[in-house]
């Protein structure tokens, strides 16, 4: 294969994975990942650095335009983002003495059990309760429809921490952005709006990206003959899959989309746990 055709096949799998990533929530790395290691024969190391590169951009292109259009909550983002640190922080140190393919299976597990919450919940319910901790820390807000803003609440605040303490964890342990569990802890712990919390996924998963990707470049795994290609393609199908988020008044299609992706990254990640490929 030709550098020439290399890139182009990146290129596109790049800006599908940016498209995708930008939509659920996700990043890019679940399709980065499989493309990398399965269709390239590319070392899963370098795989997961151009990954989180890949997360990273994801996150940067789409946040932008999420935070203009006022889909975004910051507030709840940065608050949260304390946890996904600090746990991302504790599973990098964790990383050297557990072993990984173990994590992978549990992760896989957790997927497949959130894709399940995704199907089973029928219709969205915007609640307007606030929760002591929400209300004290202002962390609900509202964001834009097409018949004018809709106000929200937030519940839960406790669980949705704890949750995205394990999401930092589970980052550090497996170098992704654990996006999917960032979407359960808002979605289905915090109960806030499909909407609100794949925008705010986008705008966390580049922070916690970004500290994991620091540690593969000082090792030498990100590539920029690799990563390159992957950001101008993810970026891309980052910005159109805002532009898509933005315009959309229904989440249906966007949970039953999240589902089918989110078990076929666990299914991956099962597998390659249990043949000990991570």
């Amino acid at each position: 294969m030709s550098v020439i055709e290399l890139t182009i096949i990146i290129l596109i799998g790049s800006y599908l994975a940016g498209l995708l990533g930008s939509l659920t929530g996700l990043g890019g790395g679940f399709i980065i990942i499989p493309l990398f290691t399965l269709i390239l024969h590319i070392d899963i190391h370098y795989a997961i650095g151009a990954s989180l590169v890949s997360v990273i951009a994801t996150s940067s292109g789409a946040a932008a335009a999420y935070v203009k259009e006022g889909i975004t909550n910051m507030r709840l983002g940065m608050f949260l983002e304390i946890a996904t640190t600090a746990g991302a922080m504790l599973g990098a140190i964790l990383a050297i003495y557990i072993p990984t393919h173990y994590i992978a299976i549990l992760f896989g597990v957790i997927l497949i059990s959130s894709a399940l919450m995704s199907i089973v919940k029928k219709s969205e319910v915007i609640i307007q309760h606030k929760s002591y901790l929400a209300a004290r820390l202002k962390l609900y807000s509202n964001y834009p429809t097409a018949n004018g803003p809709v106000e929200y609440g937030v519940t839960n605040v406790a669980g949705g921490f704890g949750m995205m303490l394990f999401a930092g964890v589970i980052s550090g342990l497996l170098g992704i952005g654990s996006g999917a569990l960032k979407v359960v802890a808002m979605d289905g712990i915090m109960r806030i709006p499909f909407k609100v919390s794949t925008a705010t996924s986008n705008f966390m998963i580049g922070v916690t990206a970004a500290a994991s990707a620091v540690v593969y470049l000082q090792r030498g795994y990100i590539d920029p003959g690799l990563s390159m290609p992957v950001v101008i393609g993810v970026l891309f199908g980052a910005l159109t899959g805002s532009k898509i988020l933005v315009g959309s008044n229904s989440s249906n299609w966007m949970r039953v989309t999240f589902a089918v992706i989110v078990s076929i990254v666990a299914i991956q990640m099962i597998y390659n746990g249990i043949l000990h490929k991570i």
